[in-house]
């Protein structure tokens, strides 16, 4: 049975998810050519409502799946979106990337609302997978004579930051309420990636 503080737990997790979902509208991403140094580069993450589903969704994951995939899961997101955002700064194309972010939000989402738990190196597999859509697209929004390095020390902390968030709201999953709580959440996060996913090819 869950006790008064997790349900109040429960309760704030749920309505900070429902909160974001009510303003997809409004946080469509669409900072092109908008990024310049290490503040940005924190800001530029939480600019777009389809990259903090997909990175919260990684945490929440990881919360699901226990250890040591709660930590290994939002380590390789950053590591691979920063080899994704290398990429976006030299100018090296990658195709479909706004549909690649989508899909993320889609599947990662899939994952938590199914509880999936498949073998670890397909999961770091699939979240390492769409990080390099993400990278890229931050990548490519850095305006031509500012810090590349700076604005990429930002966005890769605030993604540590959005996955942190993940983990402490998927730590409902201990108790019965919780998880039913977390799997519905993660249905929410993969629709919004289908109206993201919608965007995309529209």
């Amino acid at each position: 049975m869950m006790t008064t503080v997790s349900r109040m737990v429960a309760t704030r997790a749920l309505g900070w998810l429902v909160t974001m979902l009510i303003a997809v509208p409004a946080w469509a991403h669409e900072q092109q050519g908008q990024a310049a140094g290490f503040v940005t580069g924190l800001l530029h993450p939480v600019s777009g409502l389809d990259h903090v589903l997909a990175m919260v969704a990684v945490g929440l994951w990881g919360a699901q799946l226990g250890a040591p995939a709660i930590w290994l899961l939002p380590v390789t997101f950053p590591l691979v979106m920063a080899f994704g955002g290398f990429l976006g700064l030299v100018g090296i194309p990658l195709p479909g990337i706004e549909m690649g972010i989508a899909m993320s939000a889609i599947l990662l989402g899939a994952m938590v609302a199914m509880e999936s738990r498949p073998p670890l190196w397909l999961a770091a597999a699939l979240v390492a997978f769409f990080a390099v859509f993400h990278g890229h697209a931050h990548g490519t929004e850095l305006p031509p004579g500012e810090s590349g390095f700076l604005y990429s020390v930002g966005f890769v902390l605030m993604t540590g930051c959005l996955h942190a968030t993940g983990i402490s709201i998927g730590l409902i999953h201990r108790w019965h309420t919780g998880r039913i709580a977390l799997r519905g959440a993660g249905a929410a996060v993969s629709a919004a990636g289908f109206f993201f996913l919608w965007r995309a090819l529209a």
